[in-house]
């Protein structure tokens, strides 16, 4: 499975200690040069910073080849480079949080999964408690609605 990610997945999972959901439901993950340069900024914060400084073996450097022309002149770098990336690996999925990045994505026919997709399928492998990973994930700035969180919340207790 190839895999792409844009840096505000890999930030969040880091941030409550998830990350290593990512090669138990991928194997590896790709990333762009420019979400690395995102990952450590100066303003990223601290544990962020520490997994970056030993960045794990799973996760694969890899620039795209070409830019893209974005439909939306709200993207970042990163988000243009991971869905450009995406595009010429033809991935599998790639990961993103960004509404109008996964707009984009989305309309060139990426398949685009969010950090809550992640840990709804983390947790459907027994990898991690969801409920415990979206306690974790609300005390950070991560925003989605109440409605969707407590949609996967529901679901997850539904499935044996």
């Amino acid at each position: 499975m190839i895999v792409v990610a844009d840096a505000s997945p890999l930030r969040y999972l880091v941030l409550i200690e998830c990350s290593g959901v990512l090669p138990k439901l991928y194997g590896g993950v790709f990333v762009p040069p420019a979400v690395i340069a995102e990952l450590r900024q100066e303003r990223t914060p601290p544990i962020v910073q520490a997994w970056m400084s030993e960045t794990p073996t799973w996760l694969h450097v890899h620039g795209p080849t070409r830019t893209i022309a974005p439909l939306n002149a709200m993207l970042g770098p990163g988000e243009l480079a991971a869905i450009a990336l995406a595009e010429e690996l033809a991935a599998d999925a790639l990961l993103m949080d960004d509404r109008d990045g996964r707009a984009e994505a989305e309309g060139r026919g990426l398949a685009v999964v969010g950090t809550l997709r992640v840990l709804a399928d983390a947790a459907t492998h027994g990898f991690v408690d969801l409920a415990s990973a979206v306690d974790r994930l609300r005390q950070t700035n991560f925003r989605a609605s109440e409605q969707l969180i407590q949609l996967l919340l529901e679901r997850s207790r539904r499935r044996p």
